[in-house]
């Protein structure tokens, strides 16, 4: 047959990725008993301080560091605190303040537009549903969860990268994306872990279980971790 007038090629059929099988109950409130007995209280890293405060930080830390955002925001949160302090500011003035973080002149407009919309309909006050904190420019699922668990005490599981990374090393929650693994841990961490969950995981991701070089020789999971990406020196 003529190469001109042979048929086109199909696509090759997209690999399909195996999750591994979610762990036992007993084992997960085993792992989860070793991070409460390891740190009892986590605190999230971004500075704030008020529900607003929070909010705007989660909303800058897209692609960014916890460390690069408070190192931008303590002088802009000294100055302005609410919505209406920070609408008085201008988005100018915010974007000055934000300027070493990344996206930061789409942030700048986002803060303001959110610290707009707060005043209108919410009375200047942060809402306390994900439905209304989603309606928010510059706020999406994961930013929502955090405002939720941190600001109104919300069993919620933010899923970030580290999260992500964590729930499918440890099988706590597999799944194949952020939402996969969020639904995973509602239904697979123990009510009496809930509420510092997402904590746990992040700080346990950040730095031990890190994406290209886990510190598996000092992890307090060790024993139970059996994922492929565990380094054994």
């Amino acid at each position: 047959m003529d190469q001109q007038n042979r048929p086109p090629r199909k696509p090759a059929p997209a690999k399909r990725i195996t999750l591994p099988r979610a762990r036992k109950p007993a084992e997960i409130r085993e792992i989860f008993g070793r991070f409460q007995a390891a740190n009892p209280e986590p605190k999230g890293e971004l500075e704030s301080v008020n529900a607003f405060t929070l909010l705007v930080a989660v909303v800058l830390s897209a692609q960014a560091t916890d460390a690069g955002v408070n190192k931008a925001t303590r002088k802009l949160f000294a100055i302005a605190d609410t919505p209406e302090k920070m609408l008085a500011l201008g988005e100018e003035t915010v974007r000055e303040h934000i300027k070493t973080i990344g996206l930061y002149r789409n942030k700048a407009k986002n803060v303001i537009a959110l610290s707009e919309k707060l005043i209108a309909e919410f009375g200047g006050e942060v809402p306390t549903t994900r439905e209304a904190l989603e309606s928010l420019p510059g706020v999406g699922r994961k930013t929502a969860n955090v405002v939720l668990n941190i600001a109104f005490g919300e069993i919620t599981h933010a899923v970030d990268t580290h999260v992500f990374r964590v729930a499918n090393r440890l099988r706590i929650a597999p799944g194949r994306n952020v939402l996969q693994v969020e639904i995973g841990l509602e239904k697979a961490v123990p009510p009496e872990f809930g509420r510092h969950a997402h904590h746990w995981l992040i700080l346990h991701g950040r730095y031990t279980c890190k994406a290209l070089r886990p510190e598996c020789a000092r992890c307090i999971q060790n024993d139970l971790c059996d994922s492929p990406d565990k380094r054994i020196t």
